[in-house]
């Protein structure tokens, strides 16, 4: 299981952080990524990262505001929002799968329960 923090509420324009980690020692190993699902909509591809941190991969929305990064010996990745704005309201979920395709695809062997993000005009 991956384990979500962060979030909150945020005014357009304005940053926020969320994080992903696992207590399993493989998971140093996973392909990361990241999702959302607005209300009334279908989940999303966000950015994605490599198991060694050296590749990422973003969303067209959210290029160049989203940045996607693993700390702490890379048992934790981190999404770091700027410049939000109101259409980035949604749940968020991390996940993970061994196979870089796979997670860019949205088809992870791991989940985390979501985190609520909203962003007020």
């Amino acid at each position: 299981e991956l384990v979500q923090s962060g979030g909150g509420s945020v005014q357009a324009g304005g940053s926020l952080r969320l994080f992903c980690a696992a207590s399993i020692p493989g998971f140093i190993v996973y392909n990361i990524g990241w999702f959302r699902q607005a209300p009334g909509k279908e989940r999303e591809f966000v950015a994605a990262i490599d198991w060694y941190g050296h590749n990422d991969y973003y969303e067209a929305s959210v290029k160049g505001r989203f940045f996607i990064s693993r700390v702490n010996d890379k048992y934790v990745v981190d999404l770091q929002m700027n410049s939000v704005k109101p259409e980035d309201t949604a749940v968020y979920y991390c996940a993970g799968d061994l196979n870089w395709g796979r997670v860019v695809a949205g088809i992870n062997e791991g989940w985390g329960r979501g985190t609520q993000v909203t962003v007020s005009s």
